[in-house]
């Protein structure tokens, strides 16, 4: 007698591509507001890379642990490769664990070939995430807010599965 297994979800349950979702909505209002200002963002435009943080190095190629992308801006307008330049700042964090900024400045023996020389991606307590477009320094100001907010928003869930009578991530134990 065969049994059929459901394939189990991949990726974290609590911080999937609709937390994603929200956490950049929750974040937008502040990140358009402070576009505006040349001396935060001079281009007008910002790319932002969500890593899903229960894909990890190993288990999965960066692509399929990209969790969410979004363009904030005219990208028929681009002036430079803003995705391409937050996918690198991404994946660099999401291999090291590490912000870009630390290993830009503080770890650079972490470097590989390859490797985005510049910053502005975060890893907050595993989640990663990647803007570019601004400068650096705001860059990772805005990766931090959507990383919290994700974060937020994962615990939110957690606590309410908790509340169900969920002891087991996806459902009932």
């Amino acid at each position: 007698m065969s049994t059929m297994f459901e394939p189990h979800p991949r990726g974290s349950h609590f911080a999937d591509r609709d937390a994603a979702q929200r956490a950049i909505a929750m974040a937008l209002p502040m990140i358009e507001a402070a576009m505006k200002d040349p001396q935060v963002c001079g281009s007008g435009f910002l790319y932002i890379v969500v890593m899903d943080p229960g894909l990890r190095p190993g288990e999965v190629d960066f692509a399929e642990a990209v969790l969410l992308e979004h363009a904030v801006g005219d990208r028929t307008q681009w002036d430079a490769d803003y995705a391409g330049f937050a996918r690198g700042k991404a994946r660099l964090s999401w291999l090291t664990g590490l912000a870009s900024h630390d290993v830009q400045t503080n770890r650079t023996h972490l470097l590989r070939h390859g490797d985005s020389v510049l910053w502005g991606s975060v890893c907050l307590d595993g989640i990663v995430v990647g803007v570019s477009g601004a400068h650096p320094w705001f860059d990772e100001a805005f990766a931090t807010a959507v990383a919290a907010n994700l974060r937020a928003i994962a615990k939110q869930r957690h606590a309410a599965a908790i509340a169900e009578g969920h002891w087991v991530a996806g459902g009932p134990a």
